[in-house]
């Protein structure tokens, strides 16, 4: 009988004492990562634990994802602790899945090469390969060959196990989603045969102007122009022809070079977009401005003065730029 009394307080204790170290708060100084890596058992996952003091007690932890049946259900992955937390907590974030997230943004008006340079010096991305353009572009099965403009300027967020093609295809497939959407609710009788096509105007209007205002207004000129047969005459297409050999300034001669994106040599669109357009401005160029406008020229203060033939224009060109 005496037996049977102490083992049953001994079980007790025990079930209090596992019952302490389940539900007691750890307190963290800093927030703690773990890594999971898939095909970890439990016992092992429940030390990293503990030796990163996360949790009061390895073996306590085990025992009850046991009991709850909840082990088979750990994801693997990069988590982050912060504050005070009990093993019970800790057991529910890894059954959810709530692993560390990062964070990537690349603004508007960026190139192709740029967002994958950005998102390759991320610190999660560091030494992970980076898919050649030709075999991301063949695998989504895109209608384009060239990658400029198909990828959506915006903030992405990815965890740990996640490769840079990963980030690539949903910003593939979100600026897919975009075109698409916007073009389906395009004004009427505008100059473009596809949606490709805008994507190469919105690409244009993105790099003339950072004022939300400017767009729809950039846009009604340039569009007014591709009516009327007029060049475009816009240097950012020129810039992106000119390539390496831009040095931040371009010359009479780059004017009249001939490059497929040389817009003062030809008519129409250039082959391809020459940056990442956002929303604001495909949504402009697919809804132009009313006006007479045709040409614009820089104030020198990030907005334009815009002028309806080409002798108002010269006298902008001499207020705003030869300064006389």
């Amino acid at each position: 009988m005496m037996l049977i009394v102490v083992m049953s307080l001994f079980t007790y204790g025990m079930i209090r004492q596992i019952q302490v170290w389940l539900y007691e708060p750890m307190p963290l100084a800093e927030p703690t990562l773990v890594t999971v890596t898939a095909g970890s058992g439990l016992g092992k996952i429940s030390t990293n634990l503990y030796k990163a003091g996360v949790i009061a007690h390895a073996d306590s932890f085990k025992y009850y994802a046991k009991w709850r049946q909840l082990d088979r259900f750990i994801k693997a992955g990069e988590y982050q602790f912060n504050g005070s937390i009990n093993s019970v907590e800790v057991l529910a974030q890894l059954v959810s899945g709530k692993v560390l997230e990062y964070q990537f943004t690349v603004p508007e008006g960026l190139r192709y090469r740029d967002f994958v340079t950005r998102l390759s010096q991320h610190p999660a991305m560091i030494g992970k390969p980076v898919p050649d353009a030709q075999d991301w572009l063949s695998k989504m099965h895109s209608r384009w060959l060239h990658p400029e403009g198909l990828l959506f300027p915006s903030t992405y967020r990815f965890a740990s196990h996640n490769l840079p093609i990963d980030i690539i295809e949903q910003a593939y497939l979100k600026q897919l989603q975009v075109l698409q959407s916007e073009w389906a609710q395009r004004a009427e009788n505008l100059p473009y045969k596809t949606p490709y096509e805008v994507l190469i105007m919105a690409s244009i209007i993105e790099k003339e102007t950072g004022l939300a205002s400017e767009r729809p207004i950039i846009a009604g000129v340039f569009v007014r122009r591709l009516q009327k047969g007029m060049k475009l005459q816009t240097d950012p297409t020129v810039i992106y022809g000119m390539g390496a050999k831009f040095n931040g300034n371009i010359r009479r001669s780059d004017l009249t070079e001939d490059t497929p994106y040389n817009t003062y040599v030809h008519r129409g669109l250039p082959p391809t977009p020459i940056a990442l357009p956002g929303r604001a401005a495909i949504y402009a160029a697919l809804h132009p401005a009313d006006g007479l406008s045709l040409f614009f020229v820089a104030r020198g203060d990030g907005s334009h003065e815009f002028a309806n033939t080409y002798p108002e224009h010269l006298l902008n060109v001499r207020k705003y730029q030869l300064k006389h």
